[in-house]
C-alpha cells in the first residue's frame, strides 16, 4: 500500500459462512455471516477498511502523527492506536469527557499501543470539528493527520466499498451495523445492482444517519445510491445501551452457534435482523449477508 506498510497478516477477503438455524429454515431464508471481525485481531473489520486509505494518505502527505476522537470505550481509538504501532505513526486520542483513573480496558489498551490521551469536556467535544478546537489541538500537539470520530470520511467509505466485491452475486439483502454511517455508505455504493443494504442504527434517534450516509457517498463518489436504508428500531435505548432481551439473545446465539457477538453494534444488528425475519418482513427465498464488523470488546 505505502512505504510504511509492515508485514501485517490481514485476512482479506474475510471469510463468509452460512448460519444454520431452524428459525431461518422456518422463514424460508438463508443467511451468511461475513466475518470481518476475523480480518486481524487488532485491526478488525470495518476498522481496517476505514483506516486503509487514510493511512496511505497520511503517509503521502508526510504526516508522522495521527489524531482522532472517541468516547472512553471507543473501538475506533483502540484500532487507531494499534494501526499507529503497526504502521509507524505516533497516535493521539482525544477522549470525550473527564479523565478517570485507573483507565478502563479500552483506553488502557490504546495507551499500551503508544497512544497519548487528552480529554475534552462534553461541551467542547460537541464542537470538536470546529476550526477553533482543531487549531487549539494543533497548538498543543503540533502537526497531525486528522481522523474523524469513528473513522468515517470519504477515504474510509472507499475502503468499505471494497467489502461489496467480496460478497457473492445473487444476494438479496446485505446488513451491517450503523454508528457513523461510513460502512453502510461504502457497502451500498460498492454493491452490484439488485441487493438492498440495511444499516441497523446502534443509536437512539438514528434517523439522522440517512443524511450522514448520503453526504459520505457524495464526498466519496459524487453521487447517492438508492439501494440502502436505515433501520432505527433496534437501538435498545441508545448507544452502548442494553436490555435483558438483548443479553438473552446474545447468550442464545452463542449457545446455538458458538459465536460471541460484539454487544454495542453487531448484537443489535443480529437481533433486529432475526426480528424482521420472524415478523415476515423478509421475503421467503431471500439470500442474506450480515456483516460482522468487529469482535467483542474487552470485558465482553
Amino acid at each position: 500500500m505505502t512505504k510504511r506498510e509492515p508485514s501485517v497478516d490481514l485476512r482479506v477477503p474475510s471469510p463468509m459462512s452460512e448460519l444454520r438455524d431452524e428459525r431461518l429454515d422456518a422463514a424460508g431464508v438463508r443467511l451468511w455471516l461475513k466475518r470481518d471481525d476475523l480480518i486481524h485481531p487488532e485491526l478488525p473489520g470495518n476498522k481496517w477498511r476505514k483506516l486503509k486509505y487514510n493511512l496511505a494518505a497520511a503517509t503521502e502527505e508526510g504526516h508522522g502523527t495521527l489524531l482522532t476522537f472517541g468516547g472512553a470505550y471507543s473501538n475506533h481509538l483502540r484500532a487507531a492506536a494499534a494501526a499507529g504501532r503497526h504502521f509507524g505513526f505516533a497516535t493521539i486520542g482525544v477522549v470525550r469527557g473527564e479523565e478517570h483513573l485507573p483507565l478502563n480496558p479500552s483506553l488502557a489498551y490504546a495507551v499500551s499501543q503508544g497512544m497519548r490521551l487528552t480529554y475534552l469536556d462534553r461541551t467542547t467535544y460537541r464542537r470538536k470539528t470546529s476550526p477553533e478546537v482543531i487549531a487549539e489541538l494543533h497548538r498543543e500537539w503540533g502537526g497531525f493527520y486528522l481522523l474523524p470520530e469513528g473513522g468515517s470520511n470519504a477515504l474510509a467509505v472507499r475502503g468499505c466499498a471494497e467489502l461489496a466485491a467480496e460478497i457473492d452475486p445473487g444476494v438479496d439483502l446485505v446488513c451491517c451495523p450503523a454508528g457513523t454511517g461510513g460502512t453502510l455508505a461504502g457497502l451500498a455504493a460498492g454493491l452490484r445492482p439488485g441487493p438492498l443494504a440495511i444499516g441497523f442504527s446502534a443509536l437512539k434517534g438514528g434517523g439522522f444517519l440517512t443524511g450522514e450516509v448520503a453526504e459520505l457517498q457524495r464526498q466519496a463518489f459524487g453521487r447517492v445510491t438508492a439501494n440502502w436504508r436505515i433501520e432505527t428500531g433496534f437501538h435498545f435505548g441508545g448507544f452502548a445501551k442494553r436490555s435483558p432481551g438483548l443479553d438473552a439473545f446474545m447468550a442464545d446465539f452463542a449457545h446455538r452457534h458458538e459465536i460471541r457477538l460484539e454487544r454495542v453494534y453487531v448484537a443489535k444488528m443480529m437481533y433486529g435482523l432475526f426480528e424482521l425475519i420472524g415478523q415476515g418482513a423478509v421475503r421467503p427465498g431471500s439470500r442474506i449477508v450480515a456483516v460482522v464488523t468487529g469482535p467483542p470488546g474487552p470485558g465482553e
